[in-house]
């Protein structure tokens, strides 16, 4: 007999991920956590480093584990206890390169943790936190329910210039393949990255659930009642144009700069891009090289990103490959248009193909001009955007992952 909803609100839930940082991973991660322990559960956060901008975010009632980091040679040798047989698998992206693999070394922390804990369930967020988590149970040899999550699109993600000039990763799909059917349910954020790990891995698709984020909350539509606190929102300004993410090559910022700067050909607007990142400097040498500088800001990190959502005339995203980006769904959710790329994999599906915004090729800045520009043309029709976000609300999304962290 299966146990019901009460029942598993009792049980005591582990999550893990690589850190705090302010990215659409770390904050989802918060809601369910948050979620989890609102309905009675007993909730750990247990991080790699416990660091980032999330710190100060934590829920009330979640408590945060961090673990601790091994000598690497020695993490190595415990990735190779718990999988004996795949020797062959794992020799050249484990055992061989002369750097072991920053989650690796956390590995034995976390053995000790499920030994100490022994949670109900562990639920892991991203590929080498989800593989670091199999490894772990195995060694730990506890009956700890294991729920493996996938975030990313693999096919595009290997394809990354930091990917690509580290020869380990090519044989990361071989690994996943013979790693993650050990995990008792494998979940992914969007139906796009099912199917692309299913065909990079060799992975049965029937295997693989399509869990939607929870990200449309209540926190949410308290906060983006709140003012920007941006000049720029002052009444009477120009129209602005907003991105929201880490500053990072994926994001494809430069994209959004030039066709910025397009639209800055024929309209008064100004753009404002939320986040940090390792590109923020590359990212305002172009601005100066576009001459767009006095219409551009990098406020940085933002608490409160749903604020300006709400204010912002357009959302734009140009990334090179997402996993369902949660901020496309945020900013419907604050009733804001908008204009995003086709990129592998969520927007089309947040979009309906483009019933709720508009969609443009990966890389094209003119596409994305064009887009944008009629974006603020067009009438605003925020009660339509808002009942779509709804289909990735908290509510439904707790539900679901309730019931596949209870199993059969």
């Amino acid at each position: 007999m299966k146990a019901s909803t009460q029942e598993v609100s009792s049980q005591h839930i582990a999550l893990f991920m690589s850190s705090l940082a302010g990215g659409g991973v770390e904050r989802m991660t918060l809601n369910l956590a948050r979620a989890f322990a609102a309905r009675g559960h007993r909730v750990d956060l247990v991080v790699c480093r416990a660091k980032g901008e999330l710190l100060d975010h934590i829920p009330d009632g979640v408590t945060l584990v961090a673990l601790e980091a091994s000598w690497g040679f020695w993490a190595r040798l415990q990735v190779l206890r718990a999988d004996p047989a795949g020797f062959a698998v794992l020799l050249k992206p484990v055992l061989l390169p002369l750097k072991t693999s920053n989650k690796i070394r956390y590995l034995a922390s976390l053995v000790r943790y499920l030994r100490r804990e022994r949670p109900k369930v562990l639920l892991s967020a991203m590929t080498n936190p989800n593989l670091v988590a199999i490894w772990a149970r195995r060694l730990a040899s506890v009956p700890t329910r294991l729920v493996i999550s996938e975030r990313n699109t693999l096919s595009q993600v290997m394809r990354a210039p930091a990917y690509k000039i580290k020869w380990r990763f090519c044989f990361l799909p071989a690994v996943i393949g013979r790693t993650y059917p050990w995990a008792d349910a494998i979940i992914a954020v969007s139906d796009g990255v099912a199917d692309d790990l299913s065909t990079q891995t060799g992975l049965p698709r029937e295997s693989i659930q399509t869990l939607y984020n929870p990200v449309v909350t209540p926190e949410l539509e308290a906060k983006r009642e709140a003012a920007p606190g941006h000049p720029w929102f002052a009444p009477g300004s120009p129209p602005v144009i907003l991105g929201v993410g880490r500053l990072v090559r994926a994001k494809d910022f430069p994209t959004l700069l030039k066709a910025f700067a397009r639209v800055r050909e024929t309209k008064n607007a100004r753009l404002i891009i939320i986040g940090e990142g390792s590109e923020r400097n590359n990212l305002e040498a172009l601005a100066q090289r576009l001459n767009v500088t006095d219409a551009v800001s990098f406020p940085g990190w933002a608490a409160n990103p749903y604020a300006y959502m709400a204010q912002a005339k357009v959302f734009a995203l140009s990334s090179v490959h997402e996993g369902l980006p949660a901020v496309v769904i945020e900013a419907l959710a604050c009733g804001c248009p908008v204009v995003s790329t086709d990129c592998p994999s969520g927007p089309s599906e947040i979009l309906a193909g483009g019933d709720y915004g508009t969609l443009v090729p990966v890389g094209d800045d003119r596409a994305l001009a064009q887009g944008i520009a009629a974006a603020l043309d067009k009438p605003r029709d925020s009660e339509r955007l808002q009942s779509r976000a709804q289909a990735f609300s908290l509510e439904r999304a707790v539900a679901r992952y309730l019931e596949v962290l209870r199993g059969p």
